[in-house]
């Protein structure tokens, strides 16, 4: 007898579809439908096609039941998804979503877009002010071509499914529902002192699911054995075919031998055994307050004899078959000896339902957005299409009453009015036009004067950044103004840095520039250079921190300006300077000239000025690039091809500065055409924001004012209070 408006719970097993249909009357939940399909094979033996057998299995369930059109919900197993429980600190419940999109991140080992994911808060969360003191998450995710996969059956069905569950996920919707509903309802969690916990263990056909749970918490884990373990074994100890090995698997009492058959299955009990208890092992290293006082074990493969005894004796908990709902009603299925023979393998099912009708403690599910999405817009269609009928007949009427009034008026009344209306719109256009012309010109001679008697600063201020920038970059000083032969100052040792290219990009809004990538290395850069000078990073005071060991956390700049790149070498890179060569080299000289060398400029007056990097309007120098040198050759000034030396060292050369003896017994020096050399390239950037002279001197003279009013402040105060004191 088909049920009123209820809900379908359908697992897709290896060996048999299995569908339930609850309906809620009143508070109870009585299942009035079911129905257990057994395929021909099972889906993981390798001349069956699961495809074609679920397909023939859900027309099966078509044919011989009538509200397949309910609210549909199914699950998927354990190992095609995943579940993970996390605690997240004590935060704003509006911000529990920022955290949870965090922690996706980066425990689902996928890019997000391509899986399906949700997650909830677990009950018995500490709730106090909006604030989540005491709480644990659930993420549940599957990847979207799974999702898809599960999906498609029932879309060639043409059946709409309105729920994707993880099977142990509906397992335990269901235990929380069927036996733990008094614990979860009138006592609150204590994570000193939780509830005992219960271990459920669903042993299916390829594998099992185990969960242990107190209501309140979840943990699980997916095992890979399960009841085709028992029957590959039959099949290969005694030289079975799968289908006898499966019969004799099921009738084990009834066998000519059953000793033998238990002995030939004892391995993978023991493997099983093995598996749970080393789950149970882990799950006690990670929650060590929790109590486990009972083991429910449910699926087919529980009937098989002996099966529920040898848990119990080797795991040491009493062992209960799930084969009995305490509060599901509806006798008229309950009571069918299809329903009995095979109730513990509807334990996901009814988990399902629980969920499909609002009293499942998880509610997450894993159908794609977009098909959500869809199915929104395909049920609004219908109102639309009414909302726009509405419109039309609306616009319709009024377009009527429209024409019906513009009828009854006579033109030529309106005539005379509508000429003169014409002709003054026509004279207010032209005088506008003209007011406008007018103006434009007015602003562009304005503009024309600012230029030719403003101040010329601007004009000027790119010459001074490239003068300023080539002060900024260090170089040795030969008071000769000649450069060394390099066997009197090896390049190695010369701190020379040599700009090879200068480019500059302008920013409206400088915090474009300034990217989580670039906060990070200019972050680490100051870290460095700070350690490097013994010294602390920009913005942080003497009090903040330890001298050198000090971490920024700088906001970055804004507002518009330039960013200016330096792209160079250095040789400076001997394993002598071992803590001064490389990148350390580029953070002495150059990283420390835009921070603290002063700029000296002359004055149109002819004076000079000192001003800081930081007055010029430089800030956030950094290396770009973190790099380690590399050897090269360079060429060798003072290698001459026509020398005596070079015509008579072979191919091979000898190294620089050994000599040899030339024909007449003089003694000759080789230079080689090129030198070895480590050779370090790196990428510097600085933000720029242009500051004109004018404001620069402005600013130098009020912060001298401001001094000297201190100075003459402090020195009134010394002197009154001698004179107080005197």
């Amino acid at each position: 007898m088909a049920g009123s408006a209820g809900v379908w719970g359908i697992e897709i097993g290896q060996s048999a579809l299995k569908a339930l249909h609850c309906v809620k009357k009143g508070d109870e939940v009585i299942a009035d439908q079911f129905d257990f399909v057994e395929y021909p094979k099972i889906l993981s033996q390798p001349d069956a096609n699961p495809d074609e057998l679920i397909a023939e299995a859900i027309l099966q369930l078509l044919d011989r039941n009538e509200s397949i059109r309910d609210k549909v919900c199914i699950s998927v197993p354990g190992q095609s998804g995943l579940a993970k429980f996390f605690k997240p600190p004590p935060v704003d419940l509006k911000k529990i979503a920022d955290i949870v999109r965090y922690e996706a991140k980066q425990q689902i080992p996928f890019e997000l877009s391509d899986v399906i994911w949700d997650y909830q808060m677990m009950p018995g969360a500490n709730i106090t002010d909006g604030y989540a003191l005491e709480s644990e998450v659930g993420l549940f995710a599957m990847k979207r071509e799974q999702a898809y996969r599960q999906l498609a059956p029932f879309e060639e069905a043409d059946i709409q499914v309105d729920l994707v569950q993880l099977a142990p996920i509906a397992l335990y919707n269901a235990i929380a529902y069927d036996r733990m509903h008094e614990r979860l309802e009138s006592e609150e969690f204590d994570a000193d002192e939780p509830p005992p916990s219960t271990v459920i263990l669903s042993i299916g056909t390829d594998s099992s699911d185990l969960i242990i749970t107190n209501g309140f918490r979840i943990w699980q884990r997916s095992m890979p054995i399960g009841g085709n373990h028992f029957t590959r074994q039959l099949t290969k100890d005694l030289k079975l075919t799968f289908a006898k090995a499966e019969h004799l698997k099921r009738n084990a009492r009834e066998a000519v031998d059953p000793k033998l058959v238990f002995q030939t299955m004892r391995p993978v009990f023991n493997d099983l055994v093995t598996e749970v208890q080393r789950s149970i092992g882990f799950f006690r290293s990670i929650d060590k307050k929790a109590n486990i006082t009972e083991l429910l074990v449910t699926g087919n493969t529980v009937k098989m004899p002996g099966l529920a005894a040898y848990l119990g004796k080797n795991l040491g908990y009493e062992v209960h078959m799930l084969d009995r709902f305490n509060r599901l009603g509806g006798d008229d299925v309950l009571t069918i000896p299809t329903f009995r023979d095979n109730a513990p393998t509807f334990a996901v099912c009814y988990g399902l339902c629980l969920q499909g009708l609002g009293l499942g403690q998880v509610h997450t599910t894993l159908v794609p957005r977009e098909i959500l999405t869809q199915r929104m817009i395909r049920a609004k269609k219908p109102w639309a299409l009414l909302g726009l009928t509405a419109l039309l007949v609306g616009t319709s009427i009024q377009y009527g009453l429209t024409q019906r009034s513009w009828a009854t008026t006579h033109d030529k009344v309106w005539k005379t009015a509508k000429t003169a209306v014409q002709q003054m719109g026509d004279y207010s256009s032209g005088e506008k036009s003209k007011d406008a012309d007018l103006e434009a010109r007015l602003l562009f001679l304005n503009r024309l004067g600012e230029e030719i008697t403003g101040d010329n600063d601007q004009r000027f201020i790119w010459l001074e950044v490239l003068q300023l920038v080539n002060q900024m970059i260090p170089r040795d000083e030969y008071p000769d103004g000649k450069i060394p032969s390099p066997k009197d100052k090896p390049l190695e040792d010369r701190v020379d840095i040599h700009i090879t290219a200068v480019e500059t990009k302008f920013f409206e809004d400088l915090s474009t520039w300034y990217t989580e990538r670039v906060a990070q290395r200019y972050n680490e850069e100051m870290v460095n250079w700070a350690d490097q000078m013994e010294r602390n990073p920009p913005g942080n005071s003497d009090d903040e921190s330890e001298l050198g060991a000090a971490t920024v956390v700088d906001a970055g700049p804004t507002e518009e300006g330039w960013v200016i790149q330096l792209t160079g070498f250095h040789y400076y890179n001997s394993a002598e300077k071992m803590g001064f060569e490389g990148s350390n080299h580029v953070r002495r000289t150059l990283t420390t000239n835009f921070l603290e060398k002063p700029i000296k400029l002359k004055l149109p007056d002819g004076t000079e000025e000192t001003f800081t990097p930081q007055e010029f309007g430089f800030s956030y120098p950094f290396q770009l690039n973190e790099a380690e040198p590399q050897p090269v050759q360079v060429p060798n000034p003072d290698y001459d091809p026509a020398s005596l030396a070079a015509r008579m060292v072979p191919a091979t050369g000898l190294k620089p500065g050994q000599e040899l003896i030339g024909p007449d017994g003089e003694r000759l020096e080789y230079d080689p055409p090129y030198l070895d050399e480590q050779k370090l390239d790196f990428v510097f950037q600085v933000v720029w924001k242009p500051v004109p002279l004018q404001k620069r001197l402005e600013v130098k003279n009020e912060a001298a004012e401001a001094a000297a009013a201190e100075a003459e402040a402090a020195a009134a105060a010394a002197a009154n209070g001698e004179v107080a004191f005197n």
